[in-house]
C-alpha cells in the first residue's frame, strides 16, 4: 500500500515541477523514488519518512550548487548588433559611402554598417564582419577570386 502511495507521491511531485520549471519539486520526487524502493525492503511508514527527508534533502544539497554555478555562466542575451555576426560574410544592400553608414545583409539579417577604415564599399559587393558597434556592424571588403570576374574584367 504504501509503495503505491510513493508511486503517487512521485506523480504529483512530478507534475508540479512539469508546471513550475523553476526546479522546486524535483528533489521530492526523487526523494519519494528512494521511498517507494525502501517500501519494498521494510513496512515501516517511519523508515520510508526517514528516506524520503534524507534522499531530498542530500539531493537538493548536491544540485543546488550546481545550479548556482550554471546560473552565474549564462551569457546575457544579445539586445543590439550581435558579436555572433563577427566573421560572418555578407553583401552590401545600399553603398557604404566613404566614412558614412550603409547597408549590409549577414546571415539573411539586414543591418547598418560602416566600413573598417572609412573606405567606400559599392551595392552588391561581398564583405566580412570585423566588428560590431552597438546595432552597427563594421566590415570589411572581400575581394573576388579572379575565377569568379567576368573576362572583361580580366583584361
Amino acid at each position: 500500500m504504501t509503495f503505491l502511495f510513493w508511486a503517487a507521491a512521485i506523480v504529483v511531485f512530478a507534475i508540479a515541477e512539469a508546471a513550475t520549471t523553476a526546479l522546486v519539486s524535483i528533489w521530492f520526487a526523487v526523494g519519494a523514488a528512494a521511498a517507494m524502493v525502501a517500501s519494498i525492503f521494510t513496512a515501516s511508514l517511519g523508515v520510508q519518512c526517514a528516506v524520503f527527508a534524507v534522499v531530498s534533502a542530500v539531493t537538493l544539497a548536491v544540485m543546488l550548487p550546481l545550479l548556482a554555478k550554471r546560473r552565474t555562466m549564462r551569457q546575457p542575451p544579445v539586445t543590439n548588433g550581435s558579436p555572433l555576426t563577427i566573421g560572418s560574410r555578407g553583401i552590401v544592400l545600399r553603398e557604404i559611402p566613404q566614412g558614412d553608414i550603409g547597408r549590409v545583409r549577414v546571415d539573411g539579417l539586414d543591418w547598418q554598417a560602416r566600413t573598417v577604415d572609412g573606405t567606400p564599399l559599392p551595392k552588391d559587393a561581398r564583405c566580412e564582419v570585423k566588428n560590431v558597434d552597438g546595432a552597427v556592424l563594421i566590415v570589411s571588403a572581400v575581394p573576388v577570386p579572379a575565377a569568379a570576374q567576368p573576362a572583361e574584367q580580366l583584361h
